[in-house]
């Protein structure tokens, strides 16, 4: 199947490659169904897709590019609704705020998503925890010469 994008031109996928949100993403609730592939021009990051809104794509990267020591607890909740049966089935990414500002770009460590790869289940996860920053900055940037 091809999916028009807005941004991302024509991109190929098939049913096995769709991730179903059945809640939705904060923001995006009645969108349930996505596709995520690399970004062309730097393969850190990702676009996850909607299949329902050619307009909708989210930027993401793995948090552990950004900080190498972040983890959580996926809650029991969590691990039942995606299925989960083992670590290896889980993929972790954030969601990037996009800038010309390359010192304005960050990512939401509160916030990950949580994908399935299995089962092809995903949900966006909320943490109660203060170490993490909904605005953490993607790159350190040294003005000194």
């Amino acid at each position: 199947m091809d999916l028009v994008t807005k941004y991302h031109g024509v991109r190929e996928y098939s049913a096995e490659d769709v991730i179903v949100f059945k809640k939705g993403l904060p923001g995006f609730k009645e969108l349930k169904n996505f596709i995520i592939f690399p970004l062309e021009s730097n393969k850190v990051f990702s676009i996850l897709h909607s299949i329902e809104d050619t307009e909708v794509g989210l930027v993401l990267v793995s948090p552990f590019t950004i900080l190498v020591d972040y983890e959580f607890k996926i809650p029991d909740t969590y691990i039942k609704e995606l299925q989960i049966a083992s670590p290896q089935q889980v993929l972790v990414l954030t969601t990037v705020t996009l800038d010309s500002n390359i010192e304005n770009m960050t990512t939401n460590l509160k916030a990950p998503i949580i994908i399935n790869i299995k089962e092809k289940l995903g949900e966006q996860l909320i943490l109660d925890n203060d170490k993490y920053k909904i605005k953490q900055p993607l790159f350190k940037v040294d003005n000194k010469l």
